[in-house]
C-alpha cells in the first residue's frame, strides 16, 4: 500500500500557531519533507522544532527547487522533487511536508503536490495560519470591514496597478522590492502598515509608511488600507 502526502501548514513564525491537526500529523508522518537542501536554514523546520522538540529524530528529506521564474526550470524541478516524494511513499510511508503560512497562498508545495496526485497518489492540504491574517491580529486590527474587499498580491511583481484596487491591499513577501513599494505609496498618500518575520525572533514592526526601510527580509508583509 503507497503512503500519502501531507502538505502541512506551519504558520507564519510562532510556534504557538501551529495547528493540533499540523502537529498531530507531524508526529505520525515517519518522514519529514523539509523544502531546501540544508536542514539548519529550514525556517518551517524550527517553527515546528519549538512545538516539537523531537522532531530532531525523524527522518528529514530535502526537497531542494530552483529559485527561478523561469516555468520550464521550475517544472522539471518541481518534477524531480515529486520524485522524491513518490519514493518514499511507495514505499508504503507517508510523507508530511512543511510549509511556511498555509499550503495554498503562493507556496512551492503545491507544485510539487500536483505533480504527486497526477502518479496516481492520495494527498491532503493541511490549513495553516496565514502571515497576513497573523500580522493583522498583531496590529490587532481587521483585513476587512462589511463590504470592504481584500487583495492579496505578490509584491515581486508590479505592484502600481493593484495598489489602485479598492479595499485592503496585502503585498506578500516584498523585501527586496520594499524601496519601490514605499515609494508609491508616498506617491499615492496611502497608509500601510508593514511586519518583518511576523512571529519569529527577528520580527520587526513599523507603524507608518515613513517608518518602513527601503530594503526588508524575504518574509516582509505590507498592509495597505484606503
Amino acid at each position: 500500500m503507497k503512503g500519502k502526502l501531507y502538505g502541512v501548514g506551519v504558520g507564519p513564525g510562532d510556534p504557538e500557531l501551529l495547528t493540533l491537526k499540523a502537529l498531530r500529523l507531524i508526529k505520525e508522518c515517519p518522514v519529514i519533507g523539509i523544502p531546501g537542501k540544508d536542514p539548519k536554514k529550514s525556517v518551517a523546520l524550527e517553527i515546528v522544532r519549538g512545538a516539537y522538540p523531537e522532531i530532531d529524530n525523524k527522518e528529514l528529506l530535502m526537497i531542494a527547487t530552483p529559485m527561478t521564474k523561469d516555468m520550464d526550470v521550475l517544472n522539471e524541478g518541481y518534477r524531480k522533487a515529486a520524485e522524491l516524494i513518490e519514493e518514499v511513499l511507495d514505499g508504503g510511508r507517508d510523507v508530511a511536508v512543511l510549509t511556511l503560512g498555509d499550503p495554498t497562498v503562493y507556496s512551492t508545495y503545491i507544485y510539487m503536490q500536483r505533480f504527486v496526485v497526477e502518479g496516481g497518489y492520495e494527498a491532503e492540504i493541511v490549513s495553516g495560519i496565514t502571515s497576513f491574517c497573523a500580522t493583522a491580529a498583531k496590529f490587532c486590527d481587521s483585513l476587512g470591514d462589511r463590504e470592504e474587499m481584500i487583495h492579496i498580491i505578490p509584491a515581486s511583481y508590479q505592484i502600481e496597478e493593484a495598489l489602485r484596487l479598492p479595499g485592503t491591499k496585502v503585498l506578500m513577501k516584498a523585501g527586496s522590492k520594499l524601496g519601490n513599494v514605499k515609494a508609491t505609496l508616498k506617491k499615492t498618500g496611502q497608509k500601510a502598515v508593514m511586519i518583518e518575520d511576523c512571529g519569529m525572533k527577528t520580527e520587526k514592526m513599523y507603524y507608518s509608511v515613513d517608518e518602513m526601510p527601503e530594503e526588508g527580509s524575504y518574509y516582509s508583509l505590507t498592509i495597505v488600507k484606503d
